[in-house]
């Protein structure tokens, strides 16, 4: 994969370079703060091979890649200099709700901490495994010094959260980073053995240990950005390089350590006191929410939300919402591994369905799963939800907790305890998807007897002993034309969505007739609310896509008229769509439609037509298994 022309692909269809505000990137996605997110071409972004989908969620554009997003965004960012993504509401004018604002503060700070984080975690969980295999010692200097490397992005956390916070609310990072560094510095910390006799210009100062905190940083530091922001507009410029930095933390750090720390450790005691409370009312009931909805929940970025719970439950003991949680994990694995060893008739999706199961039991990088494979088969989504909870429900009732904040992922099973009872839970999770996977299988089978459009065609072929023969079944389904006008390859089609095959195989015809009928029996099973591009499932299960036009989305309807509407069952031949072809060439878009063969139930091979000039009805592509 060529990641430096992917990254140049994506920012163009972004926008461009002035579209874009911010971008910071997770495990597996792109994470944009878009001027105007409208100008993105979402439905290009997602056909572009290489990119899962398309993701809007608190206020942010993200594009899911999957494990190699580092690479891309690396070639993205040489030469650039976006930053990271700041509040939507702020840097460009739309308006977003509070609870969508917090969240994209969350994520957009803890994004970029996250392979540290999770790097730490995987050092805890091999000391862990060492020191129980006797190995290594606890007390030797090799142990310690790993230790030191794996602790010490918890223990610095303030500083750390500090400096992404900055970036993300657009003050000086380093100054935001300085005053978590203040809150640790041994100075301060020694002021803990004097217990209550600490005060500030004769104002008492509760004195707490700020190390792996969360809660108490992100207070200040939203309070610093404000006032970071005051002092710049009341402070001549000439003077602002030193006096702006020495007033904030001169007015932060005492800040900080009367009212915000305490308060934040405050807020951050009472929310995990609260969920502490609530798994312990019902613990299954706890595990059967996070376990068989969390997949959703990172759909939706509200995952996000319990990160600074999580680092906070770390620091005091174990999190017990992660270890809930990671049964959601393996049952994606489950359902992804189930499909590998259902289709195997298809080797393009087997092949999907296998890498993402290896990467997701070694890294813990689910998405591509959720993205590729349950997203798009719909069937197993009660499967993930039924499997998830299973895991979760027993996590749950165990009083399962995460010490170590990692990727759910084989190698981590270290650091949940009690150990046995979480490997118990994993292994149901994700033997209980594999198995309702095979069961009900990942696609809803075609209902009734084979269509018209489908020949069975009897050969026969010699055994290799006997002299009888045997009949083999050759079966082929015919795609009739749905448009009168020129035959045109795909591989001249100005889109590189359709020209490089990237969304599958078929034909382009340039219409002399501005209307669309039906090439196949079957169902309508999408119909852009444009009208300019339509997707239909014939009874043979096959899917075809037929988009009018090059970037004809960009005229928002005009000139289209459906006559169709999806589920609408359909005869080969019946009108779909009307267009006026000269008013669409007027406009300046070009008008060559692909016919595009997507997705077969089996692995076929398509047979184009050698005609120049085609009528609608007339055959157009044959595909044989």
């Amino acid at each position: 994969m060529d990641h430096k022309k992917m990254g140049e692909d994506i920012v163009r269809l972004v926008g461009g370079e002035e579209n874009i505000n911010g971008l910071v990137h997770c495990a597996t996605r792109l994470r944009f703060d878009l001027k105007d997110s409208r100008k993105a071409e979402r439905e290009a972004l997602e056909k572009h091979e290489g990119i899962i989908t398309v993701v809007e969620s608190g206020g942010q554009f993200q594009v899911v890649i999957g494990s190699h997003v580092a690479y891309v965004y690396a070639e993205i960012m040489k030469n650039r200099d976006f930053g990271s993504n700041s509040p939507a509401s702020e840097s460009s004018g739309k308006k977003t709700s509070v609870i969508s604002t917090i969240f994209e503060v969350i994520s957009g700070s803890f994004s970029p901490l996250i392979p540290a984080m999770a790097g730490s975690g995987m050092i805890k969980a091999l000391l862990t495994v060492l020191t129980l295999l006797g190995w290594m010692s606890a007390t030797s200097d090799t142990y310690l010094i790993l230790s030191a490397a794996g602790n010490a992005v918890f223990y610095f956390l303030p500083i750390l959260l500090g400096i992404t916070l900055g970036i993300k609310l657009k003050a000086n990072p380093y100054v935001a980073g300085v005053i978590g560094a203040a809150l640790m510095e041994p100075n301060f910390t020694g002021l803990m053995d004097k217990g209550a006799d600490v005060s500030f210009l004769g104002i008492p100062v509760v004195m707490m240990n700020y190390s792996a905190s969360v809660f108490p940083i992100f207070i200040s530091i939203s309070i610093y950005a404000l006032v970071d922001k005051f002092l710049k507009k009341i402070i001549l410029k000439d003077l602002q390089l030193f006096l702006v930095p020495m007033l904030a933390l001169m007015i932060m750090v005492p800040l900080s350590a009367m009212a915000f720390g305490p308060f934040g450790t405050g807020v951050g005691d009472w929310i995990s006191s609260g969920v502490t409370w609530l798994i312990g009312v019902s613990g299954i009931l706890s595990g059967i929410v996070l376990g068989g909805f969390m997949t959703f929940m990172v759909v939706f970025g509200l995952h996000w939300g319990f990160t600074p719970i999580t680092i906070q439950n770390i620091g005091v003991g174990g999190d017990p919402i992660e270890a809930m949680a990671a049964a959601a994990v393996f049952a994606q694995i489950g359902v992804a591994f189930g499909i590998f060893l259902k289709a195997r008739k298809d080797k393009t999706l087997r092949t999907l369905a296998g890498s993402t199961s290896i990467t997701g039991l070694l890294a813990g990088v689910t998405e591509p799963i959720v993205y590729g494979l349950v997203l798009r088969y719909k069937r197993v989504i009660p499967i993930v939800i039924i499997a998830g909870a299973l895991g979760g429900a027993i996590n749950g009732h165990f009083g399962v907790k995460m010490t170590a904040y990692v990727f759910h992922n084989i190698f981590a099973i270290p650091v949940y305890t009690p150990t046995l009872v979480y490997v118990i839970a994993i292994a149901c999770s994700f033997a209980a998807a594999t198995a309702l996977t095979l069961i009900f299988g990942y696609e809803s089978k075609v209902k009734g007897e084979a269509p018209e459009t489908v020949e069975s065609v009897k050969t026969a072929e010699p055994e290799p002993v006997a002299t009888a023969t045997k009949a083999v079944d050759i079966k082929k389904e015919t795609i009739y034309s749905p448009i009168t006008g020129r035959i045109i390859p795909l591989s001249q089609v100005n889109d590189s969505a359709f020209s490089t095959g990237a969304m599958g195989k078929g034909l382009a015809i340039e219409p002399s007739v501005g209307e669309v009928v039906a090439p196949i029996d079957g169902v309508v099973t999408s119909l852009f609310p444009t009208g300019h591009a339509i997707g239909l499932t014939s009874n043979a299960g096959t899917e075809i896509l037929i988009h009018i036009g090059i970037n004809t989305v960009a005229l928002k309807g005009k000139h289209f008229n459906p006559v169709v509407k999806e589920g609408d069952s359909v005869k080969q031949g019946d009108l779909l769509i009307q267009f006026d072809r000269e008013q669409i060439i007027e406009a300046g878009y070009e008008i060559v439609t692909p016919v595009i063969v997507t997705l077969t139930k089996h692995k076929v091979d398509v047979f184009e037509t050698n005609q120049e000039q085609i009528q609608k009805n007339e055959v157009l592509l044959t595909l044989v298994v």
